[in-house]
C-alpha cells in the first residue's frame, strides 16, 4: 500500500476559554485570603486600577448614554466600572436585600480579638532556646544545648544519639549527657527524651515519685500492657489489688507523653468567614464579609488623552484597562454568586439554622444549581474554601452538601445528623458498659426511624475518630 498526502476538510466543535473567562472562573474558587492577595497584586501591577472609597459617587446617566451613543464601548465600560456603587451591588440578587438596614439591631462581633489574631505563638525550639540562654550554663554547654534542641521532633523527642550530638558540638559524650539531663528538666518537663518511657520517667523524677519501684517498673516495662488494659497479670506480678493499680494509673495518666505537642510549628491560622448569617426576628440575614476588600475603580488616567509614542504602548495601555475593567466585574459577579448560593442554602437548610446540626437534611449541588439557575460546576467552585458563620458555629460551605439515609416514612436524614447523634449517644454512655455498634444502630432506629446497618455505624464512628466499644471500656 503506497503512502500519499491528501487534503481533508473536517468540521468539529471546540471550546476555547478566553483569558478573561479563565480569570473569572479562578476568582470563584479562591478563598478569601487568596482573593485579597490577588487584588493587592493586581493593584501593584496595573497602573489603571485604583482603590476607591465610599465617597466615590456615580456618574450621571446622560454622560453614560452619550458615551454609548458615541460607540465608545470601552470608555462606557470603564465609566460604568469606575463608578460602580459597591453598597448596592446585591440589590437585584437578594430576596431581602435591605433587611439588615431596616432593623436597627447591633450585630454581635464574631471576630477574634486583636491580640488573638496577631500575637505570635512561640515554637518549641524558641521556647527551649529562651530557657537555655537564661540558664547558668557556660558557652560550651550552651553550644551543646543548641545542638540538642536543634534535633528535637515536633513531639519533643530527641532524634539523634548522644554520639551524634557529641560530633556536632563538638564535645564528649559525658558532657552531652550532663547538658541533656538539664534540658530534660526545662519546661515542658520530659522534653528531649528518646522515647515515651524515658519521658515519663523524667517527669516522675521531677515530681519525686521515682522512689516507688512499682511505678518505675510499670513505666519501664509495662506501658504496652497498661495501654492494652491487660491488668490481671500486673495484679498478680506486683501483688496489688484493683484500687492500688488504679492509683498508679491515675498518676501515669496525669503525665504528658508528648511534651512538645502543645507547641505549634508556626503561627496559628484563623478562619475569617466569607459570609455571616444572623437571625433577626423570624428572618435570616445574609451579610458578605467585605472587610479589607478594596473598592476598586478605574484610574482617572483612563479619561486623559495620551499621545502614545508607539503602537506597542497603545496596546499595553488598552490591555491593562481591559484587565482592570474585567477584574472589577469578575469580583462583583463572584460576590453576587456567593450571596445567591448562600441564600439558597439557607432556604434549603432552614431547620439547621433554626435548631442545629441534627436537623441537617441531605443536599446535593444539583439542588442549589436548579434553584438559582446555575451550573453545578459553578456551585462547586464558589463553595470551595469558603466559610460561613452561623448561629451554631463556623462551617465550610461544603458541609451543607451531604448524602442521606432513607427513613421508614420515605423521607431522608442527612449523614452529618446521624454522625452527630452517634457522637451524642457515645458521650452519654456508661464507661463501664460502652455502647456497641449494634446497640447504636438500634438507638438510631428508635430516634430517627431509620434502618441503618452495623457496618454503616462503624464507618461513621471511625470517621468521627471514636474507638470501638472494647477500647472505650473502662474497668474502674
Amino acid at each position: 500500500m503506497a503512502l500519499e498526502l491528501r487534503q481533508q476538510l473536517k468540521l468539529n466543535q471546540q471550546l476555547f476559554m478566553t483569558p478573561q473567562l479563565q480569570q473569572a472562573i479562578r476568582l470563584l474558587q479562591l478563598s478569601r485570603v487568596e482573593l485579597l492577595e490577588t487584588v493587592q497584586q493586581e493593584l501593584q501591577e496595573n497602573p489603571f486600577l485604583e482603590e476607591g472609597s465610599e465617597e466615590d459617587g456615580a456618574a450621571s446617566e446622560t454622560h453614560e448614554e452619550n458615551r454609548r451613543d458615541a460607540g465608545d464601548e470601552d470608555a462606557y465600560g470603564r465609566e460604568l466600572n469606575r463608578n460602580a456603587d459597591w453598597e448596592d451591588y446585591l440589590g437585584e440578587f437578594a430576596s431581602t436585600p435591605r433587611l439588615s438596614h431596616i432593623h436597627e439591631v447591633e450585630l454581635p462581633e464574631d471576630t477574634t480579638s486583636f491580640e488573638a489574631r496577631y500575637a505570635v505563638k512561640p515554637t518549641l525550639e524558641s521556647h527551649l532556646l529562651w530557657q537555655l540562654r537564661l540558664s547558668t550554663m557556660n558557652e560550651a554547654q550552651k553550644s551543646i544545648g543548641e545542638a540538642i534542641i536543634g534535633n528535637l521532633s515536633s513531639s519533643g523527642y530527641l532524634q539523634a544519639s548522644l554520639e551524634e550530638i557529641a560530633d556536632l558540638a563538638p564535645a564528649s559524650v559525658e558532657d552531652v549527657r550532663d547538658v541533656l539531663e538539664c534540658i530534660q528538666l526545662f519546661d515542658p518537663v520530659g522534653v528531649a527524651a528518646h522515647d515515651a518511657g524515658e519521658c515519663l520517667l523524667v517527669q516522675i523524677k521531677n515530681l519525686g515519685y521515682d522512689r516507688d519501684p512499682v511505678l518505675v517498673e510499670l513505666i519501664q516495662s509495662h506501658l504496652e500492657d497498661l495501654e492494652a488494659k491487660r491488668y490481671k497479670p500486673l495484679l498478680r506480678k506486683f501483688r496489688l489489688d484493683l484500687e492500688d493499680l488504679k492509683e498508679y494509673l491515675n498518676i501515669i495518666q496525669s503525665l504528658d507523653p508528648l511534651p512538645g505537642a502543645s507547641f505549634g510549628s508556626g503561627d496559628t491560622m484563623y478562619i475569617s468567614p466569607d459570609v455571616y448569617v444572623y437571625k433577626i426576628d423570624d428572618e435570616f440575614v445574609i451579610l458578605l464579609n467585605d472587610d479589607d476588600l478594596p473598592r476598586l475603580h478605574l484610574s482617572s488616567l483612563c479619561e486623559v488623552k495620551i499621545n502614545y509614542a508607539s503602537e506597542k504602548e497603545r496596546e499595553y495601555c488598552s490591555e491593562k484597562i481591559r484587565a482592570a475593567s474585567w477584574l472589577i466585574r469578575s469580583i462583583q459577579q463572584r460576590q453576587r454568586t456567593l450571596y445567591k448560593v448562600m441564600e439558597s442554602i439557607v432556604k434549603h437548610q432552614r431547620d439547621f439554622f433554626e435548631k442545629g446540626i441534627t436537623k441537617l437534611i441531605p443536599l446535593i449541588l444539583k439542588d442549589i444549581a436548579d434553584d438559582i439557575d446555575m451550573h453545578e460546576s459553578t456551585i462547586s467552585r464558589i463553595t470551595t474554601n469558603k466559610y460561613v458563620a452561623t448561629p451554631h458555629g463556623i462551617f465550610e460551605l461544603k458541609f451543607f452538601f451531604n448524602s442521606g439515609l432513607e427513613l421508614e416514612d420515605g423521607n431522608q436524614v442527612a449523614s452529618e445528623s446521624v454522625k452527630a447523634l452517634i457522637k451524642n449517644f457515645i458521650s452519654e454512655e456508661d464507661p463501664r458498659s460502652p455502647l456497641s455498634d449494634e446497640r447504636l444502630a438500634e438507638m438510631l432506629k428508635d430516634a430517627l426511624q431509620v434502618n441503618i446497618a452495623r457496618r454503616t455505624v462503624a464507618k461513621y464512628r471511625t470517621a468521627l475518630d471514636i474507638p470501638s466499644s472494647s477500647r472505650r471500656k473502662k474497668h474502674f
